[in-house]
């Protein structure tokens, strides 16, 4: 039977030993022998007993009492630990705020965000703000031990998202590593975490490299009766492999038609570095007769909707899907697969086609280069690969 007020007063009195007097759904009252009457609460966390302190009575009434049980119980059916949840609450009155992973994760954040695309840096925050900060971001980040940095991990592999769970380990150990250079913490625990998840399965994107399939893929962008845009769009793509979204937010006044130079801002780029793309006498043409259409506005590929803003997300995605080539096959990004693999092949420079490509995992040592490094290296590059495309356009037409 539960407890009430008058129950307590009447009946429970101190004795000679402790004992306990039960309410409801785990919580109980401990008399002592000097009458003091304690709040406890057993509960069970991932198939362990725990014992929970809830204050006294009368100062903790009986309302509250349950309130704090009725806590204790959803934190421990959402996979928080309510011991460690306590012993954080705690710990916050004798830390300063900055101290716990969740203030110091976000001024990292804020930090070193400027250097990163706005969807890269949402992404970042969005992640941390849902797989990580609801488990840990209480907690003091000094007192943070690896296998309770683990298990939130686990919590996100078990819902089969590896790749996301490899991420927030890696953004964890950037934020451990700010906190020991900001003397907030002594160790980056993810050290000892290499190789606690289940590895990544390597996913490229969807990319024709046949030189008879391109010669196909390139033939039927000629052949495009949509809109006339969107099939410069495709045919400009694959002479200069840039990512989809730096294409269509390409401008007129980031292009030099009479130096061949396309010069994309760094606020455009994944990595916030400036990008140099040189342009063939192919992609030239093609420039130069859009230009007539759209050179007045911001704009290269505009949307067809308005010349006020880029061509949407999808758009050079669904005129693949109407030329027959599904998810399986091509992407907007497998320009760039099928440009990197056949450079390789072809003998170009590795390091000309990674610095073409603006890849973002570059070799530590040249980490920061110059951003027009092997220039007249790349517009050599770039000429003989559209020329090389041609090639394939007329090989396939002459079947």
């Amino acid at each position: 039977m539960a407890l009430t007020d008058t129950k307590i007063r009447k009946e429970l009195k101190p004795k000679e030993k402790e004992y306990k007097a039960y309410d409801e759904k785990g919580l109980y009252m401990v008399v002592t022998p000097k009458g003091k009457l304690l709040w406890k609460q057993k509960i069970y966390f991932e198939g362990k007993e725990l014992k929970l302190s809830h204050g006294s009575y009368p100062e903790i009434k009986i309302p509250a009492a349950r309130e704090k049980r009725d806590q204790a119980r959803s934190d421990a059916a959402n996979g928080i630990d309510p011991s460690r949840k306590k012993k954080a609450k705690k710990l916050s009155r004798l830390f300063t705020a900055e101290e716990t992973f969740e203030n110091i994760a976000v001024e990292w954040h804020l930090k070193f965000s400027a250097k990163w695309t706005e969807d890269h840096s949402k992404r970042i925050l969005e992640r941390l703000k849902k797989d990580i900060f609801p488990w840990i971001g209480k907690y003091r980040i000094a007192e943070i031990t690896p296998p309770e940095l683990l298990g939130v991990l686990s919590r996100i592999e078990k819902r089969g998202a590896i790749e996301t769970a490899h991420r927030a380990l890696q953004n964890c150990g950037q934020i451990f590593r700010y906190a020991i250079q900001t003397c907030r913490a002594t160790q980056d625990i993810t050290v000892v975490l290499r190789g606690a998840l289940q590895p990544v399965k390597t996913q490229h994107h969807p990319s024709i490299t046949d030189p008879k399939e391109i010669g196909a893929l390139l033939r039927s962008f000629s052949d495009y009766r949509g809109h006339f845009v969107t099939k410069c769009a495709l045919l400009f793509a694959p002479l200069v492999f840039v990512r989809p979204g730096e294409l269509r937010q390409a401008e007129w006044s980031e292009i030099s038609l009479e130096e061949s130079i396309w010069h994309i801002p760094a606020e455009k780029m994944k990595m916030r570095e400036k990008h140099i793309v040189p342009l063939s006498r192919q992609a030239v043409a093609i420039l130069k007769e859009l230009s007539t259409l759209t050179g007045h506005g911001k704009y290269v590929f505009p949307s067809i909707r308005t010349p006020n803003r880029p061509m949407s997300n999808n758009t050079v995605l669904g005129a693949l899907r109407r030329l027959g080539y599904t998810s399986d096959e091509m992407t907007g990004h497998g320009f760039r697969s099928m440009a990197c693999t056949l450079l390789n092949e072809q003998g170009w420079n590795r390091d000309a086609i990674e610095l073409q490509l603006a890849h973002a995992e570059r070799n530590s040592s040249r980490a920061s280069y110059n951003y027009a490094e092997q220039l007249p290296l790349r517009k050599e590059m770039m000429q003989a690969w559209s020329d090389y495309l041609d090639s394939l356009i007329v090989e396939i037409s002459t079947i």
